[in-house]
């Protein structure tokens, strides 16, 4: 085999694995029109704390939709919140569901609206990924992986949630 043929397969070979890993990482899941784009959570070693957890959907249908519920076998309870400015005070409060338009996106990030986790059963360490459900008005539900970052990690994507008020749990 000449240098020239083993240059190649080697190159070859190293682009289809930075593309395998490109992919690998995307994280991304597909249920009907709906896209949902890289769910993740904040690591806790807090068992029975709590952890906000965060995803894009993108609508690529024509009909709206909603996501109205999320569960984890790792928190006893997962709801749909909304963070929100009072009086120069971060709070959040729990929401029946998230409209996620036609043709349009819903974006949960530290913040906005999020997904919080509640009562952990166990910690959650960076780098770990915990299965969870999302169940969706019209599309119904798909089982996705949450990917565990480090504790502050989104804080530059708007505010620290160790600020906000969590006096409603």
């Amino acid at each position: 085999m000449s240098i020239i043929s083993r240059t190649l397969r080697t190159g070859l070979a190293a682009a289809v694995l930075i593309i395998a890993a490109g992919t690998a990482s995307a994280h991304e899941y597909k249920l009907g029109e709906l896209h949902i784009g890289h769910p993740w959570a904040r690591a806790s070693v807090n068992v029975g704390g709590t952890a906000g957890a965060f995803l894009t959907v993108e609508n690529n249908g024509s009909t709206p939709d909603r996501l109205v519920a999320v569960s984890t076998p790792v928190a006893e309870v997962a709801e749909i919140h909304e963070s929100f400015e009072d009086k120069g005070v971060m709070r959040m409060r729990r929401v029946e569901g998230i409209e996620i338009p036609a043709g349009g996106e819903a974006k949960l990030a530290p913040g906005g609206y999020h997904i919080m986790l509640i009562k952990l059963k166990q910690a959650i360490m960076p780098g770990e990924k915990v299965p969870a459900t999302l169940t969706f008005e019209k599309a119904g539900t798909i089982d996705v992986e949450l990917a565990i970052e480090k504790p502050g990690a989104g804080a530059d994507m708007g505010h620290d949630m160790k600020k906000m008020d969590h006096s409603a749990h």
